[in-house]
């Protein structure tokens, strides 16, 4: 984004706080041996691996947790916090990765089935100095949805609903 749609987007929103709000919403479903998962105008897939009775064919869920950590970090960082602190950045790559058990996913003794030792590198190239690019890893560590609810505690509301066919 350009710096000018950046303070335009503040002052609208600063103006009409309610024109920020949102509840983003993605639904899935089971095709095949496959989720389907739709947001709005867009769909992707996810799979698991054979072991665990899929077929290997996209991305599995823990790699679309991990792609929408580095996503955030790599977009927002360059999209929208460099032009709103006037820091040039020439690139920005993440890496997301975490530790994980699939004999948890089977209930297997010993195991658990929770992702472990979640991290993410993120390198930015900027010619504006090194203070100037960790204020901007700070405030997207402030910031980021994704990183935000991945480290804090995050309530979420479940229910099942089960119909006859």
């Amino acid at each position: 984004m350009m710096p000018e749609t950046i303070r335009e987007t503040f002052r609208l929103w600063e103006e009409q706080p309610a024109k920020a709000k949102s509840t983003p919403t993605v639904k899935a479903r089971a095709e095949e041996s496959q989720a389907v998962m739709e947001a709005g105008s867009f769909s992707w897939r996810a799979d698991l691996p054979q072991p665990l009775g899929g077929t290997n064919q996209a991305p599995s869920p823990t790699a679309l947790l991990l792609s929408a950590l580095a996503g955030c970090a790599v977009v927002f960082i360059r999209d929208t916090l460099a032009p709103q602190l006037g820091i040039r950045v020439d690139a920005v790559e993440a890496t997301a990765q975490c530790d994980a058990d699939a004999r948890g996913l089977l209930g297997m003794a010993g195991a658990v089935p929770d992702l472990q030792n979640v991290r993410i590198e993120i390198q930015i190239q900027s010619p504006d100095g090194e203070s100037e690019v960790r204020k901007l890893f700070q405030v997207w560590q402030e910031r980021c949805p994704i990183y935000l609810a991945l480290v804090n505690a995050t309530d979420v509301s479940l229910t099942m609903r089960i119909t006859e066919s």
